[in-house]
């Protein structure tokens, strides 16, 4: 490695253990703790930080470079490779920083930004700047530092590392600055919560595999919610009306399906306009013969309240059963896309439509499948947040349609298909529960949680922009 370099990563290492460092510091005086201990613990924080970036990673890296220099050639052959590779390095010694400075153009550029927009946020929204908010958004820009240039020498599952990197770095966040962030009671909420969203993006992973976006998911998710209470309350067995609401999800994918596959060009406006008219249509139904559409009182079926809330048991044990509805759907889902003919053809779709035709593979029936996944997912989320709420609300499902888009893509899956999964959009649903529950957690507004979200989505996705999503549409 070029000495130039090696200095460069070891000077990244200790910028980051003095961050640690610092925090820990801020952290004991706002605990009242002993100035003495304040910086015993604040100098082995950082001792250990920058032992464990030496070893684990300037030493690793310094090791790969060096054998990628020298397993291409003969032992014969290696003293003239060594001056030819010192030659080269005395040339770009002058040239290292600016070669730096491209490579990581974007990357630097986010975290500038970030600073800026920290200050400036912490200038005009009162409360906001505290030793809590400094250190949490230390810990988070050290670990995006880490993330993007470890992962720059990642090849395979990048995403997955920078994905576990954040999620890491949130929950460090929300233990440090939340009491009882690490609670059972927390831990079991956030999963509930978490399973309602996964279940929802679903169909947005599928879909967008495919190149799509399925804009009516918030619409099915609210219609089957009013249109299951509904039923309940007039009478209706509370299976058959699951059903109903099921296949109901089932009946708006086929349609949204069908007509965005005629009209790919306007699929984006096709599926909104879809979701519109199906959720009025559910609320004029509703509406009959009553004062209210858009909420409907009623009382839910015990069994039903036990699948979704957050002391529901399963088998005895206090693990409420949409957590292992979704992991069970979860898993079917990966290992579908990874070790069946259906999965590879979904991916060769999404990749290069005119390969997939030659090969025989049915465009039009697997993107009309996806969108039918889709429907049904959503409907099953309707369906699961009554028995979580035990009341039928028409706008349940409203804040879904940017979270399901937003797990997508901090996960890491391609918007213009082919690549991804719906493995890497898990990641992405436990980063946003975990990151909207310390904003809950500390306190901040609706407005204030949606702002910070949109904020911290921007960086999380530049980590993605250099991965190549290549798909040919004709």
């Amino acid at each position: 490695m070029k000495r130039s370099a090696f200095l460069f990563f070891k000077a990244l290492g200790l910028l980051f253990a003095i961050l640690v460092g610092i925090g820990t510091a801020v952290l004991g005086w706002f605990d009242a703790a002993d100035w003495i201990n304040i910086v015993f613990y604040s100098m082995a924080t950082s001792a250990l930080v920058l032992w464990g970036w030496h070893h684990f990673s300037i030493r690793w890296i310094h090791n790969d470079l060096k054998q990628d220099i020298f397993s291409q050639v003969s032992k014969k052959e290696k003293v003239d490779a060594k001056e030819i590779t010192q030659e080269q390095e005395k040339e770009d010694e002058e040239n290292f920083f600016f070669r730096i400075i491209r490579q990581y153009k974007w990357a630097i550029g986010g975290f500038l930004l970030l600073i800026v927009i920290f200050i400036f946020v912490s200038f005009i929204v009162d409360g906001f700047f505290s030793g809590r908010t400094l250190v949490s958004f230390l810990i988070f820009l050290g670990f995006i530092i880490l993330a993007s240039v470890v992962g720059s020498y990642i090849t395979v599952q990048k995403n997955v590392f920078i994905g576990i990197c954040v999620l890491i770095a949130l929950f460090i966040i929300g233990s440090l600055t939340i009491s009882g962030f690490l609670s059972l009671l927390n831990m079991k909420s956030m999963l509930v919560f978490a399973a309602f969203l996964g279940l929802a993006t679903i169909g947005q992973t599928l879909v967008a595999l495919l190149g799509g976006l399925d804009l009516s998911i918030p619409f099915i998710i609210g219609s089957s919610n009013i249109a299951l209470m509904s039923m309940i309350s007039k009478g209706v067995p509370p299976w058959l009306a699951g059903l109903v609401v099921l296949i109901f999800g089932l009946g708006v994918g086929l349609i949204n399906g069908i007509l965005s596959f005629r009209l790919q060009s306007q699929a984006l406006i096709l599926t909104l306009g879809v979701g519109f008219f199906m959720v009025g249509g559910v609320q004029i139904l509703v509406a009959m013969n009553t004062f209210s559409a858009g909420t409907v009182f009623g009382v839910v079926p015990d069994w039903m309240r036990n699948i979704a809330s957050m002391n529901g048991k399963t088998l005895g044990l206090p693990i409420p059963p949409v957590i292992i509805i979704w992991i069970v759907a979860a898993l079917i889902i990966i290992i579908g896309l990874r070790y069946t003919k259906w999965g590879r053809n979904l991916y060769a779709l999404g990749g290069n439509r005119l390969s997939a035709e030659r090969l025989s593979i049915s465009e039009r029936g697997y993107w009309v499948g996806v969108y039918v996944i889709s429907g049904f997912f959503s409907a099953l989320t309707g369906a699961l947040l009554l028995g979580w709420s035990g009341g039928g609300f028409v706008g349940v499902g409203d804040t879904y349609l940017f979270l399901t888009l937003a797990a997508v893509v901090v996960g890491g899956t391609s918007l213009l298909g082919g690549w991804g999964g719906y493995g890497l959009s898990v990641i992405g649903v436990l980063v946003l529960q975990v990151l909207n529950t310390t904003l809950i957690g500390w306190g901040l507004s609706f407005q204030g949680q949606q702002f910070i979200l949109g904020l911290l989505i921007i960086p999380m996705v530049a980590l993605y922009a250099r991965s190549p999503h290549i798909r040919t549409l004709v």
